[in-house]
């Protein structure tokens, strides 16, 4: 799957961001445009959290098949998962609530398979954060080696018939709309004296899934990051209340998070550490193709309902004229 420059191959990675059906859509932009430019199927690494491993988690399990990204946009397009699953589980016993999310994920996304099915295409890391130890929880497949699941502190174990979907909910399921994940000792066997760990949404640790990326294993020389997330924007009359404090507080923390990932990107590729960084937010300005593009795109809500031809268009136009501004201007070289 790597690319050749000057008769040397080099590996790409992507990073895809949470952020609910909006990054999603976003990301599917940027496939399209990936697509357009001969350098999709040149993919080595996908690194997706939340909304972004609905997009690569069902591009990497249909990887190769031509009518894969029509597909993803038509769901994009006409589901709308997050009120029909939190109202499902409160009224099952039997499921709470994440069930629910992943038996939807079953059904409209991955219809039964599991990390195993995704050996034929890159290596895909679903991110989710683990909160026994505060850590970067991984599902991880593809890329022709084995799967696994794990993190650093207590280990990783093979994992090749976990299903695809309980890993993208995990990843996606943001708090408090769904309760975390629960990996009890006969999925998940730790290598420490924890009894079991419960997942909740990777953009807890990382909402731009950039670890992957920097990691030797993974060796790449270019690391695209596509931000799909929510921005923190001005307030003209900012909160009092309560809960709302600890809304935004979450949200600067998260800002703060952004910003860090981001320069660790810029400076480890300048110390010789690191793959050349290409990163975008839907926020710019910069390589818009539309005015206002950057505003509507960042003003439509990141949840998990379906989107509407306006707001599809926008988000799939913006992510494309921002990929190739910043490929033209960081990384020619890719482009021929």
């Amino acid at each position: 799957m790597a690319m050749i420059l000057d008769g040397q191959e080099k590996r790409i990675g992507l990073a895809l961001s949470g952020g609910g059906f909006r990054a999603a859509a976003f990301h599917l932009g940027v496939f399209r445009k990936l697509q357009e430019l001969d350098l999709l199927d040149k993919l080595d690494l996908l690194s997706c959290v939340s909304g972004g491993s609905i997009a690569g988690g069902f591009l990497a399990a249909h990887w190769g098949q031509p009518d894969v990204l029509d597909r993803l946009e038509n769901y994009l397009r006409s589901r709308s998962i997050a009120v029909s699953s939190f109202i499902g589980g409160v009224l099952d016993p039997f499921s709470s609530r994440i069930d629910k999310l992943a038996e939807s994920y079953e059904r409209d996304l991955f219809g039964g398979r599991t990390l195993s099915d995704l050996r034929a295409g890159p290596r895909v890391y679903l991110n989710a954060t683990n909160l026994a130890t505060g850590n970067l929880f991984f599902f991880v497949a593809g890329g022709g080696l084995p799967e696994e699941m794990g993190e650093h502190e207590l280990g990783a174990v093979v994992a090749g018939e976990f299903p695809i979907s309980r890993a993208v909910a995990a990843s996606s399921a943001f708090p408090p709309v769904f309760p975390p994940l629960r990996l009890d000792e006969s999925d998940y066997p730790p290598a420490t004296a924890v009894e079991y760990v419960t997942l909740t949404d990777g953009g807890v640790y990382d909402n731009m899934g950039v670890n992957p990326l920097l990691r030797e294993r993974n060796a790449l020389d270019f690391a695209i990051v596509s931000d799909g997330g929510k921005p923190f924007a001005v307030e003209a009359r900012p909160t009092e209340a309560g809960t709302g404090v600890l809304t935004e507080s979450i949200g600067i923390l998260m800002e703060q998070v952004r910003g860090l990932e981001f320069d660790r990107l810029e400076h480890r590729h300048k110390a010789g550490a690191g793959p050349k960084p290409i990163w975008f937010s839907i926020d710019s300005t910069e390589g818009e193709s539309h005015s206002g593009d950057a505003v509507f795109a960042s003003s439509i809500r990141t949840h998990l309902k379906k989107l509407n031809d306006a707001e599809m268009g926008v988000l799939m136009r913006h992510s494309a004229a921002l990929l190739q501004s910043r490929l033209e201007r960081w990384a020619p070289e890719i482009l021929g």
